[in-house]
């Protein structure tokens, strides 16, 4: 018995140096090097201006308004203003547009005050602004909620020279004469207040209009009471459906000398 314990331990002892021996005549692989990334190239900045907070229409920018913050040189678009300008070239400038805080100061939407009036700075080409009287207690400006930059209709009010001579007594009638006109100003308000407030104390209405348009609205003023109606902003744009019907329906009829005569809108 003791001759098989023997000769079992013999033969353990002999496979742990066999094992051992394998062991030290074959040593593991090396761990793979583990990859490292390129570092990124280094950007080439410039500096551009930007607005400090935000700026409404119509303010006159300072120093304070305005601050520099780095830009990628490869992806500068046209019309910013770069350290390189300086900023004087905005400071004193007037705002043509609204511009967010952080947003870059653009070339194209400054004017200078002595380069024209603000009013026509902020007006497209080849559109003219006619300012009409409107009722200052709200009835004709939807209730005081017509504001500027707001889409409205304008309708005419007038009277109806053949329909009161055969009736023998005052006949009015209205009709929308224009659709989706733009609001540049209610009195001398062109935006809201710095706090957001919207309010209304004027008793005119600056409309955006083509020179056709600023003809006929001239003269339904002489003719009648102009009114404005506020527009959603969903209609902003009106479909194609409704400018056929502008074309074909609308008119303003003209009354010379008692006799009427209808007029295409244009």
């Amino acid at each position: 018995m003791r001759r098989a314990q023997l000769a079992v331990l013999g033969l353990a002892l002999a496979a742990g140096a066999g094992a051992m021996i394998l062991m030290r005549s074959d040593p593991p692989p090396a761990p793979e090097p583990v990859p490292v990334a390129a570092p990124a190239p280094a950007l080439d900045m410039t500096s551009v201006l930007v607005a400090a907070a935000a700026i409404p229409m119509g303010q006159t920018l300072t120093e304070q308004d305005l601050r520099w913050q780095d830009w990628p040189a490869d992806a500068l678009p046209e019309g910013l203003i770069t350290a390189d300008d300086g900023m004087e070239v905005a400071t004193g400038a007037i705002a043509r547009a609204g511009v967010l805080a952080g947003e870059p100061i653009r070339r194209e939407r400054l004017v200078r005050s002595e380069s024209g009036g603000f009013l026509s700075a902020v007006l497209p080409s080849g559109m003219r602004a006619v300012a009409i009287s409107i009722d200052s207690r709200g009835s004709s400006t939807a209730g005081g909620f017509v504001l500027p930059n707001d889409r409205v209709d304008v309708i005419s009010t007038y009277r109806d020279e053949t329909a009161s001579q055969q009736l023998e007594t005052d006949v009015h009638v209205s009709e929308t004469i224009l659709r989706n006109v733009r609001v540049l100003a209610i009195g001398k308000n062109v935006e809201l207040d710095e706090e957001g407030n919207a309010f209304v104390d004027g008793e005119t209405a600056t409309l955006e209009l083509t020179p056709a348009q600023a003809e006929f609205v001239t003269l339904a003023q002489r003719t009648g009471q102009l009114s404005l109606v506020l527009r959603s902003l969903a209609d902003a744009s009106p479909s194609a459906e409704e400018e056929a019907v502008e074309e074909e329906a609308d008119s303003l009829t003209i009354v010379r000398f008692g006799i009427p005569r209808s007029s295409p809108i244009p």
